[in-house]
């Protein structure tokens, strides 16, 4: 949890709202009063991080050529904090207690602009310019801190009047509080409240459902167990919407519902049904529809509850936790097969860069890297070839109870299994491209595809291969 710091914000034109537990603060806050905070707060509480682009573009165009509209043609920032106090002067000082889910609930993409804004007025004051490096929150941050001084400066040069001030632009500002900070009912309400304000206030800009598994907490347990085991992989995922990497989180979550489709049975969180497994196909076709039955997994009351904070989830369920941990290695078994796959081909008589769709995947490729890794390969596959084949794994997969715990666990090390038996396994499953008329496609979406996988593995297992 972030160290608590107070934040004193001046509002100019303030108005207030209070419906039940919360009460709201609207109004404008001068640009140079800005400052404080993007001194003292990130973007944990918001869904989605910030990134420069079109968006930001545009916020800094209108903020250069018309100023004076800006208030009016941006929604500006949502900020909440559960602890505050009314200063003289239109001031409020606000002490977010828990940054992870307090301080900016939505508005990260105008704080990053606003922010890239003044820092390079700021470093234009000395001679200098930003980075062009600097292409989201993470490294604006790591920009502002190392030209704090700098800012502090250029701030003071425009409060003598020693250059035009350029920060007198004013920015819209929601602040959400307690109504009644003496209550502690009020506050735990308010709190508990935060997440679903900022979900729907974020649904507003289409906030992708990734972003809202990510805030509720339901990638923690298995972001930490990928960081333990491997580390290079847990890097190169994009946890957090907008924060940055090559491999989608659902991608990985995906991936997992090999394992997690042989939990037992959990309901839902109305408790009014069962879960049901993903279907093998819709590990390659419907990641999205894979991500939301996690999203229904994960807020099954017989799967997580309610952390100490009130608001986010803790993982309650030791088969599921089990499930995480053998799913941490399935991107390094998904390279070794997706690598692995053309050799054995063409090793068991076929060829493989004579098929079109293959040979249409590596033409004029310069970059051919594995796709959780990203280990320099000589061949690409179509994913459609390769995840059924990843399926097969589920083989190796068996349940036992230990000390009255479920656990889900690799009945022998499964990269010595493919080490051993693969060209056997690639030689069985190749009928199935040619059923499928070699169209990846075809054979990503095919059920039957993934049964006969299933069962050469089951083959390879007991010998019979």
């Amino acid at each position: 949890m972030s160290e608590k710091r107070s934040i004193i914000i001046k509002f100019d034109h303030p108005s207030e709202q209070t419906v039940g537990n919360v009460t709201k603060i609207v109004g404008l806050v001068e640009a140079r009063y800005f400052v404080a905070i993007i001194d003292s707060l990130n973007l944990e509480a918001n869904p989605r991080s910030s990134k420069t682009g079109n968006v930001t573009d545009a916020i800094q165009e209108t903020i250069t050529n018309s100023p004076e509209l800006f208030p009016f043609m941006s929604k500006g920032i949502l900020l909440a904090s559960s602890s505050y106090e009314k200063l003289e002067r239109n001031r409020i000082k606000i002490t977010p207690d828990n940054l992870q889910i307090e301080g900016i609930l939505d508005g990260g993409h105008n704080t990053l602009a606003i922010g890239l804004y003044i820092l390079a007025q700021a470093l234009d004051y000395h001679g200098e310019s930003i980075s062009k490096s600097t292409k989201n929150w993470d490294t604006f941050k790591e920009s502002w801190e190392k030209s704090r001084d700098k800012v502090e400066v250029y701030l003071d040069a425009i409060q003598k009047g020693e250059v035009k001030n350029k920060l007198n632009f004013f920015v819209p500002v929601e602040l959400l509080v307690p109504s009644n900070m003496n209550d502690e009912e009020c506050v735990y309400s308010f709190i508990n409240n935060l997440l679903e304000i900022c979900e729907a206030r974020n649904n507003n800009a289409e906030l992708q459902l990734t972003a809202k598994v990510n805030q509720k907490g339901y990638f923690d347990d298995l972001q930490k167990m990928m960081e333990d085991h491997n580390p290079l992989i847990a890097k190169r995922i994009e946890w957090k919407t907008n924060e940055g990497g090559e491999i989608k989180v659902q991608d990985v979550v995906a991936l997992s519902w090999v394992a997690l489709n042989l939990i037992e049975p959990v309901r839902d969180e109305n408790l009014e049904r069962k879960i049901k497994p993903v279907a093998p196909n819709k590990l390659y076709s419907a990641k999205g529809a894979c991500l939301k039955q996690f999203e229904k997994l994960m807020s099954s009351p017989d799967v997580t509850g309610t952390a100490e904070d009130g608001y986010h989830s803790v993982l309650l369920n030791d088969e599921v936790r089990s499930a995480f941990e053998v799913a941490v290695e399935f991107p390094d078994l998904y390279d070794y097969i997706y690598e692995n796959f053309p050799k054995q081909y063409n090793a068991n008589g076929g060829k493989f860069l004579a098929i079109n769709a293959c040979k249409d995947l590596n033409k004029n490729r310069k970059t051919k890297v594995t796709p959780y890794k990203g280990k320099k390969i000589d061949i690409l596959s179509p994913d459609g070839y390769i995840t059924p084949l990843f399926y097969g794994l589920q083989a190796l997969l068996g349940k036992k109870e230990v000390n009255g715990k479920k656990q889900i666990y690799w009945t022998q090390p499964p990269m010595s299994f493919l080490q051993d038996n693969f060209p056997r396994i690639v030689k069985d499953y190749m009928g199935n491209l040619e059923l499928c008329n070699y169209d990846p496609q075809k054979v990503g979406k095919a059920i039957k595809v993934y049964d006969d996988a299933l069962k050469t593995f089951k083959m390879a297992i007991a010998g019979i291969l």
